[in-house]
């Protein structure tokens, strides 16, 4: 494998038609830049045209490609995709999302700029797939609108610390979409073992933390010491409405995500910080507690170990009883519209 500075990794799953859009978009970089990177694509026994689709486009980029021989899982194989590099930095992105056609020198020249920097924040554009699909495909970027909403509305471009970027006005998600980062491997190498095993095994999407958001997990050990770069103005396009696990958002958004709050706390997050980001993060707390209890078999409630406890716990933030009103006034709205 050529030794590069940056490694994009991209898990798969029989999702061919994005995959094609994503390597499409990727080709829009100029030449002499994807010719520093390498593009590693961990296909987890899809039964589709993937391989079709990797045949096509390692004429046009430098594709590292590896078909597991059974589905091993979504976590598994976001760790497969991440050591199929040999890189010093990781761009781990989804298959349905878009880069922009400056994307790969912008980012080469970000980590040549700070080479004190262990992580960056590289900022998207939000997009349905509603969008794309009035086109031709694979789909081509420069049929992108013109005003796409940021996903981070954050105006800053510079150096801080890793936990800075924990906050809810810097990132909603607190880190959880894994296209917005740009990390050094040699920190994910060295706490990737952090990861409970059983979990990262499991068959149940979504059963634990650990399977749901085993780069956060990581993350919070990895870089809890190290300087971070949030760039503002973004690289790439999430496309949104290609999920299969939206069913469970409410689940992934009011229990797993304050879950990450708690990992990052264990690892060195203020006291505060935490707080206050916990608090955020219930802000459509007891809606989606409810979506959950009404909707068992598909929301994954049935993952919550101890629902009472879990309210209680929350049950002293504002945002608990603040997320009743904002549901009352929203359906009022509705009405009313």
């Amino acid at each position: 494998m050529k030794k590069t500075k940056l490694s994009i990794c991209i898990p798969t799953y029989n999702r061919a038609v994005h995959l094609a859009n994503c390597l499409e978009s990727l080709t829009k970089n100029e030449e002499r830049y994807l010719n520093q990177i390498s593009v590693c694509v961990s296909d987890n026994c899809s039964k589709d045209d993937t391989e079709d689709v990797i045949l096509k486009y390692s004429k046009k980029l430098p594709l590292i490609f590896s078909k597991n021989k059974e589905n091993i899982g979504i976590p598994r194989n976001f760790l497969k995709v991440v050591d199929m590099s040999d890189s010093e930095y990781v761009w781990l992105i989804g298959d349905d999302d878009l880069f922009l056609d400056n994307s790969i020198k912008r980012v080469l020249e970000l980590i040549e700029k700070n080479s004190d920097v262990d992580f960056f924040y590289v900022n998207s554009f939000h997009l349905d797939t509603s969008f794309i699909d009035k086109f031709e495909k694979p789909f081509d970027t420069k049929y992108l609108p013109k005003d796409m909403e940021r996903f981070s509305k954050w105006d800053f471009d510079g150096k801080l610390k890793f936990f800075d970027l924990i906050k809810s006005n810097v990132s909603f998600d607190f880190l959880g979409g894994m296209f917005l980062s740009v990390f050094k491997k040699s920190n994910w190498d060295n706490h990737k073992h952090n990861l409970n095993q059983e979990a990262i095994h499991s068959d149940k999407t979504f059963s634990h933390f650990d399977n749901t958001f085993p780069h956060l997990k990581i993350f919070s050990s990895a870089f809890s010491s190290s300087n971070a770069y949030f760039n503002s103005k973004p690289m790439n396009v999430c496309l949104t409405g290609a999920r299969e696990w939206s069913p469970m958002e409410h689940f992934v958004r009011n229990i797993r995500l304050i879950e990450a709050l708690e990992s990052y706390r264990k690892n060195g997050l203020p006291f505060f910080q935490y707080h206050l980001c916990r608090n955020s993060g219930l802000s459509n707390f007891v809606p989606g507690f409810a979506y959950m209890l009404f909707n068992k078999k598909i929301s994954g409630y049935e993952h919550i170990e101890n629902p009472l406890k879990i309210i209680l716990k929350n049950s002293i933030y504002p945002n608990f009883y603040i997320s009743i009103f904002r549901f009352i006034i929203r359906k009022i709205k509705q009405i009313f519209e």
